[in-house]
């Protein structure tokens, strides 16, 4: 049975993908900050039969990451999923927002697949899946230091498989547009009345030319695809799953 290790898995893309990985027969390994959601993923695998453990981890800690891997007998399956978002212009973001983006987005990203990699070639290789945004091909309006993860995201994704094209290790990166979330219904909530709320929501929708927002269980049908066998003659690629907004971009 292979071990799939998916980072802030407790709720949203996270949980679909970790969801999907164990429907398609890995055991689950939920690396999250936040253990009591991470343990609401794993009931949801468990009750349907699947195997999972939750470890605290901290991505943008270098001794967390690196004491959670410890505790991982192998890694064929690497989903790089934790990450935060950031409002604002190059004016409006400041050092420390800069930094807590890069430190969680980027850094994190860094850490689990330098502590990842080595499990996988012990085992004769594995797959690397990261999550990139549109953010990273597209210009988004007041999105800048997200943009500059995503892109960082991207960039790696190129680099790690470029590297390790010819030591069994793939690794992909997927490029969402909006998918409606817990984080997005949260956003609603907050910033909007209750009558507003629906206007707001169709605007966002509308933003993709197909006319909705994504859902997680589609990201998480892209991601297991590319994580599975199926997929061993894809690496270095970045998939758009953004109902044509790239595409009318």
């Amino acid at each position: 049975m292979k071990t799939a290790v998916i980072t802030g898995a407790g709720s949203g893309i996270g949980q679909a993908i970790a969801i999907k990985l164990a429907a398609d027969g890995n055991h689950i390994a939920i690396l999250d900050f936040n253990t009591d959601a991470g343990e609401s993923t794993a009931e949801i695998i468990r009750s349907s039969g699947g195997t999972v453990e939750v470890i605290h981890c901290d991505v943008s800690s270098t001794e967390s990451v690196e004491s959670a891997f410890a505790k991982l007998e192998r890694v064929d399956i690497l989903v790089n999923n934790a990450g935060i978002a950031a409002v604002g212009n190059v004016e409006v973001c400041t050092p420390d927002e800069l930094d807590r983006i890069y430190n969680v987005n980027v850094k994190g990203l860094y850490h689990c697949t330098h502590f990842a990699v080595p499990k996988m070639l012990e085992n004769g290789g594995g797959a690397i899946l990261n999550l990139a945004s549109i953010a990273s091909k597209i210009g988004i309006q007041d999105r800048f230091a997200y943009s500059m993860s995503k892109g960082a995201a991207h960039a790696m994704t190129l680099s790690t498989a470029r590297d390790y094209v010819d030591k069994g290790i793939r690794c992909n990166c997927i490029c969402p547009a909006r998918v409606l979330t817990p984080f997005v219904e949260g956003y609603l909530e907050k910033n909007y009345t209750e009558e507003e709320r629906p206007a707001m929501k169709k605007t966002l929708s509308e933003y993709q030319p197909i006319g909705r927002m994504g859902t997680p269980e589609e990201i998480g049908d892209l991601a297991a695809f590319l994580c599975s066998d199926k997929a061993s003659f894809i690496t270095g690629s970045a998939y758009d799953i953004d109902g044509g907004v790239t595409l009318l971009r």
